[in-house]
């Protein structure tokens, strides 16, 4: 059976750029050891996807319709349907004392925030002034997508603790103890968590993608107990 908006996914995939044959990210382990993108600090597993939320590319969604659990294939999306094309407008010239006195000091390749622009990467340094390109960094590339359904998520419980997950991956899901109401959700945090930098934004996010993707859900309450010793 295809898949639908609003189901919820777990993909392996490897991303490839056709032109050069790169590897530019994975979700298996196996692969990012041999082209030599390992990161000890990711984690290596399918990854959550909940289909027409917008995470992926949006052919890589459509083509990901078409499949079923279980499937496995190779998809080709060219610039259109990926990151589009590259914008000339997107790459500007501006003085390097703009970013000194925000307390950066420009290096090429490296990654920068502009107010007014977004994110981007110097490309040149010179004269006192910096070329920065905000295109994303695959615009005007043909991507080449080796993708595997593994599952589907079902069940309101296995759904919550997928979004939980995604967003907080320190500590195991079975510990978050969930209960599902007509229109709220209860999740008690293991004291595992309580510490953890940034919890409350993790939290809000959590909260967030629950109201967005299950239907009906109004509130999310989270709660902590502290035990006497």
């Amino acid at each position: 059976m295809a898949l639908e908006d609003g189901d919820f996914v777990l993909l392996d995939y490897t991303l490839k750029v056709k032109e050069t044959g790169q590897v530019m990210d994975t979700t298996r382990e196996d692969v990012a050891k041999e082209v030599g993108i390992y990161r000890p600090d990711r984690a290596y597993e399918p990854m959550l996807v909940v289909i027409g939320a917008g995470w992926l590319p949006k052919g890589l969604e459509e083509r990901l319709k078409e499949m079923d659990v279980g499937e496995e294939k190779v998809i080709e999306l060219p610039p259109e349907e990926a990151y589009g094309p590259r914008d000339p407008s997107k790459v500007i010239t501006m003085l390097a004392k703009h970013l000194s006195e925000k307390g950066v000091v420009p290096r090429v390749g490296q990654r920068v925030r502009v107010e007014g622009y977004g994110v981007g990467v110097v490309r040149a340094v010179g004269s006192g002034r910096v070329i920065i390109d905000f295109n994303h960094p695959l615009a005007g590339k043909t991507l080449i997508y080796e993708v595997a359904i593994r599952a589907k998520v079902e069940g309101p419980v296995e759904k919550v603790r997928a979004l939980i997950k995604r967003r907080l991956r320190l500590v195991p899901t079975e510990k978050f103890e969930v209960e599902v109401g007509d229109k709220e959700i209860t999740i008690k945090v293991p004291e595992e968590a309580f510490f953890i930098e940034g919890i409350q934004v993790i939290k809000r996010g959590i909260a967030s993608d629950i109201m967005r993707f299950m239907e009906g859900i109004e509130l999310v309450r989270f709660v902590e107990e502290f035990k006497g010793t």
